[in-house]
Order: C-alpha cells, then structure tokens, then sequence
C-alpha cells in the first residue's frame, strides 16, 4: 500500500453505535404511544426487527407500525416522522472509542466522512456526537444527490481531501455499500464487523477486519 494519506468513515453502526442509538428512540417511541401498555417487550422486538438495522425506508416502517400495532389512539405516518426527526437525533450514542480514535487519527492524517441518509437526520447526529470539527469532509447522500456505494460519492470525498485513492482507506460496516463502493475507485479498506454478515458475492477483501474501533490505533 502506497503511503497513507487520509482516512474516511461511515457513521452509522462505525462511528455511531446504531443499534443502542436506535434502541433509545424505540424505548421513547414506546413510552410516547403505548404507556397504555404494561408490557412492551414484544413491540420492541418486533420494532428493532422490521427497521432492519436502519435500511428500512422510515415512512415504510411507521406505515407498517400503524397498520399492525394496537394504538390508543391512531397516528398519522406524519406524526410518527416528526417525533422521529425530534428524537432520534437526540438518541445518538457513539461507537466506543469513537471520539479517542477520531482524535488520535485526526493528529497524522486527512479525515473525511461518507453517510447514506437524510441531510438534517445524519448531520444531526454527528452534531449530538460533537464529531463534525473532526472531518476535513463531510458527505450526506441527501445533500450529494449521491449514496453509497455509487462511484461518485467516494470520489467527491477524495476531491474534498484532494487525495488519490490509493493514497486513502475507508472503514464501514457495510459490506457492498462500504468495503465494495470504496474498493470499486481503488481504496483499500477496513471492514467493522457489527450487525451485517459478510456478503460472499462480495469478491474483494478488505485489509483488514475489526470489531472494535480501537483496533484501528495498532493498525494505522
């Protein structure tokens, strides 16, 4: 590998632990329209199931909560979106080690940010999690008209770092979105096995595989 010049990052489930982030908004959501229930358990479960671990469409998934959940009283898909844009956002927990990792490696190299999602969801989480003064760069596909793992997305970072690939590595979750996008314009890669399994028409490997952030430190 040619000499490492910058560094770029995923959010969701590499520097955002979404399960626990996701889990806190599911415990509000509960307690906001279903107090009437003594027990939740079960649509909690069945909540943290059908979201898919994030890439189930939101509108979708309140739809399909409205039609299967024994309300009170019945919302709105609306309603549902607007007390998720208030909540959600402030639910955000960070990945351990996030922000000692980020600082440490913000010290040697150029650091970029690429996240799949709404514009005002994604930046608000990287607000709640004080990490946006950590990136050189930062890329919603909302805002870039662009989402991973299209091509396009990876380039605009590298032209923000005014990088070449080869000189950059990117670390996600995600096998095809993440390790196979990134890998596509000739970065090479840092997988973080969280919740997704390795996808096996997935051809290239990364160079590595981590399950903790902190791992990075002994690699980079």
């Amino acid at each position: 590998m040619k000499e490492l010049k910058g560094i770029i990052f995923d959010l969701d489930n590499t520097l955002l632990d979404r399960t626990k982030t996701f889990g806190q908004f599911t415990t509000k959501f509960l307690q906001q329209y279903f107090s009437h229930m003594e027990e939740k358990q079960e649509l909690y479960d069945m909540i943290i199931d059908l979201d898919q671990d994030g890439y189930k469409d939101k509108k979708e998934l309140f739809a399909q909560l409205i039609d299967e959940f024994p309300w009170k009283e019945r919302p709105t898909v609306q309603d549902l979106m607007a007390f998720y844009e208030s909540e959600y956002v402030s639910s955000a927990v960070a990945m351990a080690h996030a922000h000692e990792v980020l600082s440490s490696l913000k010290e040697k190299y150029k650091m970029a940010l690429i996240t799949n999602g709404r514009t005002m969801i994604q930046y608000g989480k990287i607000d709640r999690l004080s990490m946006r003064d950590q990136f050189d760069a930062i890329l919603v596909s909302e805002e870039a008209k662009v989402k991973k793992p299209d091509s396009l997305i990876f380039r605009m970072a590298l032209e923000r770092l005014q990088l070449q690939p080869e000189h950059c590595i990117y670390i996600g979750d995600h096998p095809v979105n993440d390790v196979q996008g990134a890998a596509a314009i000739g970065m090479n890669t840092i997988w973080i096995k969280v919740n997704q399994p390795w996808n096996e028409q997935v051809k290239v490997k990364p160079i590595h595989t981590i399950t903790r952030l902190d791992e990075l430190l002994t690699i980079l």
